[in-house]
C-alpha cells in the first residue's frame, strides 16, 4: 500500500516533465456506422455510414498522453507531403502540439490506419503505409532534429516509440543511445522485434508477452508466473538494461529494476478486473506513463502499479484514445491508499 501524498506528489511532479518522443507517427482513422444487413455481392455485413473522424495515432498517441498527463511532448517523426500529412498536422495544432520535430518527405506516404466500426463493433481495420527503412538523408535529417531538440530543450527523457514502420533505424538508435549519455537522459523504450537486441542499455524497456518471447528466441509460451519470472531477468541481463516492465494482458504486468549494486527488486502486478471495450493505444498509455515515472523518479513498484492501472482505463473506451489524468488519479488514490 502506498499513502495518499506519495501518489499525489507524483502525479504532481508529472507537470512540465519534457519527453522528446521519437517514432513512427500515423492517423486513426474511424468509419462508424449501423449494420442491420448483408450484402448481395459477398457473405459480409454492409455498414451504413454515419460519421467520420481521425485522431493522432502510434508514436503521437503517445505525446497526446504525455500532455493529458501534465508533460510537454516534442515529436520528432516523419510524415509524408500528402493530404493526410497535412491533416496530420492540423491535428496537432488542434491538440496545441508543436511540429518542431516532423519532417516531411517526398516519397513515403503517412500511415493511416482505417478501422469501420458497425454497431460498436470493430469489423475490419485498413492500414495504408509504406513499412521500408526511411532515405540515409532523411534519417540523418531526423538525427539532426533529435540533437537540435536535446541541445535545446532540457529534455528530462526520451521515449523510441517503435511502430515498425521504417522510421527508427539502426543508425539512428546507436545515435540517440550516445547523445543521451552525452546530455545524462533517460531512454525509456516500446520495441518491435526488428530493432528489439539493438536497445542495450536503455533505461526501461516495455515489452509484451509476443515481444518478451520473440526477444528472447524463446519457442514455448511464457504462461506461468515463474516462466515470466525468468524470461524478464534473462531479458534485462541480455539487454542491460536497469528496468523492465513486461505488459501482460490480462495477466498485469511484471518489473524488474536493478539498482547500482545490482540487487533487483522485481513482482508481478495482477490486471484489475474491467469492462474491456478495445485494447487498442493500452501500450501508449503505459509507455508514457512509464516515461514520466522515470523522469520524476518514482520507485518501480509504484510505477509498475500506475502504468498497469492507466493501461486498463483506456481498454474502457472505444477507440485509440490518451488516458485522463484526473481519473487516473482518483482511481490510483481509491485502489493503492491505506484506509
Amino acid at each position: 500500500m502506498t499513502d495518499k501524498n506519495t501518489i499525489t506528489r507524483l502525479f504532481h511532479s508529472f507537470e512540465g516533465k519534457k519527453l522528446l518522443i521519437i517514432g513512427d507517427v500515423m492517423i486513426d482513422a474511424y468509419l462508424w456506422g449501423s449494420v442491420d444487413r448483408v450484402s448481395p455481392e459477398a457473405p459480409v455485413p454492409i455498414v451504413t455510414l454515419n460519421k467520420r473522424e481521425s485522431r493522432l495515432g502510434g508514436a503521437a498517441n503517445v505525446a497526446l498522453n504525455i500532455q493529458n498527463l501534465g508533460g510537454i511532448p516534442v515529436l520528432c517523426s516523419v510524415i509524408g507531403n500528402d493530404s493526410k500529412g497535412d491533416l496530420f498536422r492540423e491535428l496537432l495544432e488542434e491538440e496545441n502540439l508543436t511540429n518542431e520535430g516532423i519532417i516531411t518527405s517526398e516519397d513515403r506516404m503517412t500511415t493511416v490506419k482505417f478501422r469501420v466500426f458497425g454497431n460498436n463493433v470493430q469489423m475490419l481495420r485498413v492500414d495504408e503505409e509504406m513499412a521500408n527503412p526511411l532515405r540515409e538523408e532523411e534519417s540523418a535529417g531526423l538525427l539532426k532534429k533529435v540533437k537540435n531538440l536535446l541541445d535545446t530543450n532540457g529534455i528530462d527523457a526520451i521515449v523510441f516509440e517503435d511502430y515498425d514502420k521504417g522510421v527508427i533505424s539502426p543508425a539512428l538508435i546507436e545515435n540517440v543511445l550516445k547523445l543521451a549519455r552525452t546530455h545524462d537522459v533517460p531512454i525509456v523504450v516500446d520495441p518491435k522485434k526488428k530493432n528489439f537486441s539493438l536497445y542495450h542499455g536503455v533505461t526501461l524497456i516495455k515489452p509484451n508477452l509476443k515481444e518478451l518471447r520473440e526477444g528472447l528466441n524463446l519457442n514455448g509460451e511464457l504462461v506461468e508466473p515463474e516462466q515470466i519470472h525468468k524470461a524478464v531477468l534473462a531479458l534485462q541481463d541480455k539487454l542491460q538494461v536497469e528496468t523492465v516492465l513486461a505488459t501482460l494482458s490480462d495477466k498485469g504486468i511484471y518489473y524488474s529494476r536493478r539498482n547500482a549494486n545490482g540487487d533487483r527488486e522485481s513482482g508481478a502486478i495482477p490486471a484489475y478486473i474491467r469492462d474491456v471495450a478495445d485494447v487498442s493505444g493500452a501500450g501508449d498509455t503505459v509507455i508514457s506513463l512509464a516515461a514520466l515515472c522515470v523522469a520524476a523518479g518514482a520507485p518501480v513498484e509504484l510505477m509498475a502499479r500506475i502504468c498497469n492501472l492507466g493501461g486498463g482505463l483506456v481498454c474502457e473506451l472505444v477507440g485509440v484514445v490518451p488516458v485522463n489524468k484526473d481519473k487516473l488519479l482518483f482511481e490510483a488514490l481509491r485502489k493503492f491508499c491505506q484506509h
